[in-house]
């Protein structure tokens, strides 16, 4: 896709993927904080497990759609707020038919994906979550972006959230 721009979140296992793109390409990484996944405060660095144990219903209302401050973190929509001006900051800057390359997480992606599209919040989790090292395709449209592809890369498997 011979990208012209790559921009990444300050995280590393982001940084280490953005850099093997960037070697292959001879880009330079950009580094955003404002990309990185969902803060889920006293949620982070637990099991799945250990969410529902400790926190289920807050987790059960959050599985239903309501939004939910996760452990005391961000909103979905808090998350888009801060990653989608990233997004639409570095495309603005490039050439005509550039193609700038994201390099994020999960949950960060689907929610700046969800807002990108127009989608309202409460429907970004049909987008589903992205797995590790793929990737999904916006092009823009004579109304907007437009999705072109989702989750490429690899057969479909469930999405853990990242750790970082």
């Amino acid at each position: 896709m011979k990208p012209e721009t790559i921009v990444a979140s300050d995280l590393k296992r982001v940084v280490a993927t953005a850099a093997e793109l960037a070697a292959i390409t001879g880009l330079t990484v950009a580094h955003d904080r404002n990309l990185r996944e969902t803060y889920a405060g006293v949620w982070q660095g637990l099991t799945h497990e250990e969410i529902i144990e400790r926190h289920g219903e807050e987790y059960a209302a959050w599985k239903r759609g309501e939004p939910v401050r996760r452990g005391g973190g961000e909103l979905e929509t808090e998350v888009a707020d801060r990653a989608a001006p990233v997004v639409l900051e570095h495309a603005d800057k490039l050439s005509d038919n550039g193609t700038l390359v994201v390099v994020s997480h999960g949950g960060t992606i689907r929610t700046t994906i969800g807002r990108l599209l127009g989608l309202e919040a409460a429907s970004w989790e049909s987008l589903g979550g992205l797995s590790n090292c793929c990737w999904s395709v916006l092009g823009e449209g004579a109304r907007g972006w437009r999705l072109l592809e989702h989750n490429a890369g690899t057969l479909p498997e469930p999405v853990l959230g990242d750790d970082d």
